[in-house]
């Protein structure tokens, strides 16, 4: 009974020691290695690229990070696997926005566009890091030639844009900007969208054609143009681009002074007047697809005659006209202009005949 009792104390002993705080395996010591970045950016302007990213505000071991980070800078070419170091540390809060401008060395300012990639470390006081940030992707060589001699012409189809043509075969990027807005005459929901203060169009493949044009420029308006080359190559699935300098500006003020198109399948069909009714000749044509077409306007001449006008002063609405004005067995000639709201009146029409037959 004696031994039994002193096992279950020893028992009891060895439990309660084991549910005592007593410490568990060592754990390693701390890093304190800044968290890598991943929002790198780089864009490059010239011959300079510039950098921005954010700071991280912890260490690897989810703990604050006391006191500047030393923050180093290399950058990698396409063709290399050396990460070369493009500036000396620099001290950077943590949490707070990193920035840097590289001057590219002139061997990357020269050649056929290529990548070149930047990554930032992160480094703590003994020099290790947990490894480089994400890459950051520019174009290295030389930026395309400016654009020389940009002109404009204003068509009815919009703003022909024209540039002295070169030997490079770059897009070329249209930056326009508004100068004046019209005055607006449509309220409501239908009323027109108001345009954008500066908007850029990419023309693919426009750097030896020498010209574009620009269909979404709005009459009564005044515009200013810059147009730029721009070197785009594929890199990862991802398309760079790298900017030459922009050209120097041209205005565009854009006029609405084109008539409409000439009416187009005038047809003329000659009614005897039987029964005691009038000879008439009743005209009909293709309606005009002009959006701003007002109506249209009807002109006549008999054989060798002189051309005279027999619709209304006001311009007709509808494709079509009735001319009472004919005589049994004439032979009369046709033709129909359209004009527009700004009173812009276009060439006649094909012409087409007729001879009103006797009743």
């Amino acid at each position: 009974m004696a031994r039994a009792g002193w096992v279950a104390i020893g028992l009891n002993f060895a439990l309660f020691v084991a549910g005592c705080g007593t410490p568990g395996a060592p754990q390693p010591p701390s890093l304190n290695l800044p968290d890598a970045v991943g929002d790198l950016t780089a864009i490059r302007a010239g011959n300079q690229v510039t950098l921005t990213w954010t700071m991280p505000k912890r260490n690897t071991d989810r703990t604050m990070i006391k006191g500047d980070v030393p923050v180093r800078i290399c950058r990698r070419a396409s063709d290399s696997a050396v990460c070369d170091v493009a500036a000396p540390d620099q001290m950077t809060a943590p949490g707070a926005s990193g920035s840097f401008t590289d001057a590219l060395p002139s061997a990357l300012t020269t050649g056929t566009p290529r990548a070149v990639s930047y990554f930032v470390e992160l480094r703590n006081r003994k020099g290790r890091s947990a490894g480089l940030s994400n890459a950051a992707t520019v174009l290295a060589g030389a930026a395309p030639g400016a654009i020389e001699g940009l002109r404009i012409e204003v068509r009815k189809q919009g703003v022909v844009l024209s540039w002295a043509a070169g030997g490079e075969n770059t897009a070329v990027r249209l930056e326009r900007r508004v100068l004046t807005t019209a005055p607006k005459t449509e309220h409501g929901p239908l009323a027109p969208v108001p345009e954008a203060e500066k908007q850029n169009f990419l023309v693919e493949n426009a750097g030896e054609q020498g010209h574009a044009l620009d269909k979404t420029v709005r009459f009564n308006e005044s515009y200013e143009y810059r147009a730029q080359r721009v070197a785009r190559v594929e890199v990862n699935g991802k398309t760079l681009e790298l900017d030459g300098e922009f050209s120097i500006a041209v205005r565009a003020d854009v006029k609405d002074v084109f008539p409409p198109a000439a009416p187009a399948g005038l047809v003329a069909v000659a009614s005897a007047g039987e029964n005691g009714s009038t000879p008439s000749i009743d005209l009909s044509w293709q309606p005009d697809t002009d959006t701003d077409v007002a109506g249209y306007v009807v002109y006549r001449r008999e054989e060798g005659g002189e051309w005279s006008r027999v619709s209304a002063k006001t311009p007709i609405v509808q494709p079509a006209f009735h001319d009472t004005q004919v005589q049994a067995g004439h032979k009369y000639q046709y033709g129909v202009s359209a004009v527009d709201k700004g009173g812009h009146e276009s060439e006649r029409s094909a012409e087409a005949q007729e001879t009103v037959p006797e009743s």
